[in-house]
């Protein structure tokens, strides 16, 4: 049995822990001190460059740094303990992941505020937004990838902090190699998913806010991960497509190098129709329509059967729905002045009468007959 004498006073224990929970306490203490004069540094730059948008995003950075700022300086005094070393162990083990954490927390919050800034710069809500789309498009996807790989990097760094998974992973070394082999070929269409997003983010065959059609619908670009591409169709459905067909598959990029299209408005009528003066009238239109930008107006005569003719009116606009509107405008004006105008240049049926025969009519669209010429 052990003497009474040979265990220390309780007093000289209460003082020992004192001692030990009054260094930590100091360095919980410094270390909100170091995290507040890192963080007065960092905003005192941002003012100096007159960056009202850094300055914001700093603030976010707060509460990360008061996370791992403490948990460092505890580990530096804990790491000198006079105390078992199992105990010192656990701690220092518990301290090193709560310090991977905030790590991980502050590149997380880090990165998020980097792209804050690059997307406050370049704004997609204004008429000419081509390069800002494509920013949108590579910021985001670099931001998806980098808060990946922390992720992955923080919880492999988690597991090598813990001795058991250190020892299972050492057990199971010998196996790698075949559980590689397994892994690959299941998660073989993943890893293309993922290589494809790359590709997209680089070589940018679509961006954020592209006008496109896909599988025969028209729509937006309104999300890009590393997986898959979400399509807002024009009623407002959503179209979800995995990021490899934009690379495997053939489809139509309306805003690929600029907004502005071209459109046309067909109209078929009599050969009698005076396409000089529809010509002009076409022109009258397009100035009065505020849709149209100004550069391409023009009616050309593109086809011609027995009955009809095929007159094309082709009209440019600034993006896809003002070229929308606009097409729809013209080609009820355009109508309406044939109505008003020249209702015998609308589509007509003509029949021709013989004495002793029935009257033999073409068919075609209209109502209105013409005798013939005696």
């Amino acid at each position: 049995m052990t003497s009474p004498l040979a265990l220390p006073p309780l007093r000289t224990l209460l003082l020992e822990i004192g001692i030990d929970l009054g260094l930590i306490a100091l360095a919980i203490a410094l270390g909100l001190v170091a995290a507040s004069a890192v963080r007065r540094v960092l905003q005192a730059l941002a003012g100096a460059s007159e960056q009202h948008e850094l300055r914001e995003q700093l603030k976010t950075l707060r509460a990360p740094l008061r996370a791992l700022f403490p948990v460092l300086f505890m580990l530096a005094v804990v790491a000198r303990l006079d105390r078992a070393p199992d105990t010192v162990a656990l701690f220092l083990d518990i301290l090193e992941i709560a310090f991977v954490c905030a790590a991980a927390w502050l590149a997380l919050r880090a990165v998020g505020a980097g792209e804050q800034l690059a997307l406050t710069r370049f704004r997609i809500d204004v008429s000419d937004n081509l390069r800002a789309r494509r920013v949108h498009t590579q910021v985001k996807l670099i931001r998806r990838i980098i808060s990946a790989a922390v992720l992955v990097l923080a919880l492999g760094a988690i597991m090598l902090t813990l001795e058991p998974v250190r020892r299972i992973g050492t057990t199971l070394l010998a196996s790698a190699g075949v559980l590689g082999i397994i892994v690959g070929f299941a998660a073989q269409r993943s890893i293309g998913m993922v290589l494809a997003g790359l590709q997209v983010a680089i070589a940018q065959p679509i961006r954020l806010d592209d006008v496109v059609i896909v599988e025969g619908e028209w729509g937006r670009i309104e999300e890009i991960t590393l997986t898959y591409v979400v399509v807002r169709i024009w009623d407002l459905r959503r179209l979800v497509l995995p990021v490899s067909y934009f690379i495997e598959q053939p489809f139509q990029n309306w805003t690929r190098v600029s907004a502005e299209l071209l459109g046309t408005v067909f109209l078929y009528t009599d050969y009698t129709v005076p396409v000089d003066e529809l010509r002009a009238e076409l022109r009258s239109i397009l100035e009065r329509c505020p849709n149209w930008d100004g550069k391409v107006a023009g009616l050309q005569v593109t086809n011609s059967d027995a009955r009809t003719l095929e007159l094309r009116a082709l009209m440019s606009a600034a993006d896809a729905p003002t070229l929308w509107d606009l097409r729809c405008e013209v080609r009820e004006q355009l109508v309406a002045y044939l109505q008003q105008n020249h209702p015998e240049a609308l589509p007509r049926t003509r029949a021709e009468l013989r004495s002793g025969q029935e009257p033999q009519a073409d068919t075609i669209s209209g109502s209105e007959a013409r005798a013939p010429e005696l």
